[in-house]
């Protein structure tokens, strides 16, 4: 996570009162280097009029000029002979024809073809022209070619636009340069400027990068305004620290200045994301106090936050009544719905709002039938989800991962491994990479069907594509390999996924231990328990019973009351046949204090 320093947002706010007024602060030692001895000066562009006979040529010449130059291929090879009459080596000349030319890359290409001309030599004026038409155009990376290739300074406003361009086109690293060479000379950009750094960024989520950038800002004494403080609160959001940009929002409605919705939107997802629901509605009351009436995209980060948060039911609820009050819900929020549903497997109601949706004219798109095939599948109903899945792909939508992943899911779960098995295969005809959770979902349908060999296969297929496997990868096959006997083979297991780095679950533990008991090994059994015991793991409580059984079964009376012992801290409660053959155990053995044994134990 990127580092802030909250210090920078109090020095922000003490220094410089937010001003709705966006009044550019004005530039510093321009015309003069650093040291005063001006090696870094900024040339002035020549302002002295064009003479007019000059503009009289070009008014009947530039429009020949360039229809020759967009029309011929190879237009550089026959130009001068073409115009004998012009001299277009001439500063006023070449100054005309850049101004008669709206397009900047045809006019750089002009340029370029001159100074491969023997004699000439570009001037100022004409370098700030070409720089100022790639501006215009939004040519910013043909700008950034340009400026390295000839040995110019643009005019302070040219850096600037040059900066606002770069930010536009997502090129903040080249923007960050930009910045700091300005800083060396000692220009200070405007706001205007700065914003569009900080803009830049924020949608990069370049935190760290954000935090330099506004330090520079404070340090140059430039007055923030409320697109600041919004760039600001969404920095905050990003860096995961909500109950900051809440503070810095609160400071700045105080002072009677009020944010934009992505503001108030950004922090009440982050609210929802952690679950402080009372944040969120108080976070509304204020955006409808202050006059920011909230948006679709409003009620959509609250009703995403409600359904990943399995409270399906209170999302559906403001879903219905944003239709209530005259909202138009969209094709994400009814897909964020519709997902949130079949993931709480309420299916009618899914299906519902998938009829609604089309009746009022909104397509589903991928994302769409994904979440409801999801719930399709999630409760069996495999046919539904397949023809579904068929419209999907005749309605021009391409397979995805998450499409196969969720029918492989689907089938595998559900028995069908041979169809899965098969989508598996039409992957790879589609190009479509695999990931760790296709193979997952086939070895834990080949393991339901006690095909341990094609589970195995599976996994050793998932290493060889270089894929990282997780918990999930082997679980079942452990599970199954103690199902059948294969301890051996369950302990091989057990160990690759140490050596890959994977934790494995608790229930692979539990696995592995009552394998060991029914083999009748419960020595080895206890020795596993007690290892997970010590890891601060919780066992199942049937693996506590299991191994109480088989130690005073094997009357080690002793290691079976200490795992009583644990489990009991745990808190589970031990079962009455558990409890009655404990005790009977314990009576048939002289040498324990069987009334303080049953003592502790009905405690």
């Amino acid at each position: 996570m990127a580092r802030y320093s909250p210090n920078l947002t109090r020095l922000f706010l003490r220094q410089n009162p937010l001003s709705v007024q966006s009044n550019k602060p004005q530039f510093r030692n321009l015309g003069a280097g650093v040291d005063g001895s001006g090696e870094h000066s900024l040339q002035v562009q020549d302002q002295s009029p064009i003479p007019d006979n000059v503009q009289g040529l070009n008014q009947i010449m530039v429009q020949g000029i360039w229809r020759t130059i967009r029309t011929r291929p190879r237009w550089e090879q026959t130009l001068i002979s073409d115009f004998p009459s012009v001299n277009f080596f001439d500063r006023y000349v070449l100054n005309g024809l850049l101004k008669q030319q709206a397009n900047g890359l045809l006019s750089l290409r002009f340029f370029y073809w001159l100074t491969s001309q023997p004699g000439f030599f570009p001037d100022h004026s004409s370098c700030n022209l070409i720089f100022s038409c790639l501006l215009k155009a939004k040519a910013s990376k043909a700008a950034s070619s340009f400026i390295k290739s000839v040995d110019f300074t643009p005019e302070p406003d040219l850096l600037e636009a040059y900066i606002r361009c770069l930010c536009e086109s997502g090129d903040y690293e080249n923007a960050l340069e930009v910045f700091d060479e300005m800083k060396s000379i000692g220009i200070c950009p405007s706001l205007e400027t700065w914003n569009s750094g900080l803009s830049a960024l924020i949608l990069a989520s370049r935190t760290e990068e954000f935090w330099k950038l506004y330090g520079n800002m404070i340090e140059f004494g430039v007055a923030g305004d409320v697109e600041t403080v919004d760039y600001i609160i969404r920095a905050f959001t990003i860096d995961k620290n909500v109950d900051e940009g809440h503070k810095l929002l609160m400071q700045v409605l105080g002072d009677g200045f009020v944010p934009s919705n992505a503001a108030f939107n950004k922090l009440i997802s982050g609210f929802c994301k952690d679950g402080h629901y009372s944040r969120v509605s108080s976070l509304l009351h204020n955006m409808i106090a202050k006059n920011r009436t909230p948006d679709i995209l409003t009620y959509q980060e609250i009703i995403n936050g409600l359904c990943k948060r399995r409270m399906t039911h209170e999302g559906l609820r403001i879903f219905n009544d944003l239709k209530n009050r005259g909202y138009a819900p969209d094709r994400v929020m009814y897909t964020t719905m519709i997902h949130g549903l079949c993931k709480m497997k309420w299916i009618d109601d899914a299906r519902k709002l998938w009829f609604e949706m089309i009746q009022k004219g909104i397509v589903p798109n991928e994302y769409t039938y994904n979440a409801l095939a999801y719930g399709l599948c999630s409760i069996g109903n495999l046919k539904e989800a397949q023809e579904l899945y068929k419209e999907m792909l005749n309605s021009g939508y391409r397979n995805s991962i998450v499409s196969y992943n969720t029918m492989i899911r689907g089938l595998s779960s559900f028995g069908m491994t041979k169809e899965a098995n098969a989508m598996l295969a039409k992957m790879e005809k589609d190009g479509i990479s695999r990931d760790t959770g296709t193979y997952n979902s086939l070895i834990k349908g080949f393991c339901e069907e006690g095909n341990i060999v094609e589970g195995l296969g599976l996994l050793n297929e998932l290493h060889e594509r270089g894929l990282q496997p997780s918990a999930a990868s082997y679980t079942s096959l452990v599970e199954k390999c103690c199902e059948m006997g294969n301890l051996e083979e369950a302990k091989e297991l057990w160990a690759d996924m140490l050596n890959r780095g994977v934790e494995p679950a608790n229930c692979v533990h539990d696995f592995i231990i009552c394998g060991l008991l029914d083999k009748g090994y419960e020595l080895e059994g206890f020795e596993w328990l007690d290892a997970m015991l010590k890891k601060n793991l919780k066992p199942k409580r049937q693996t506590f019973e299991g191994v109480i059984n088989c130690l005073s079964e094997g009357d080690k009376l002793d290691d079976a009351l200490y795992v009583l012992d644990c489990m009991f801290d745990i808190g589970y409660a031990i079962s009455g046949c558990v409890f009655q053959s404990l005790v009977r155990k314990l009576c048939r053995n002289d040498l324990l204090d069987v009334e303080r044994c049953l003592h502790n134990i009905l405690e």
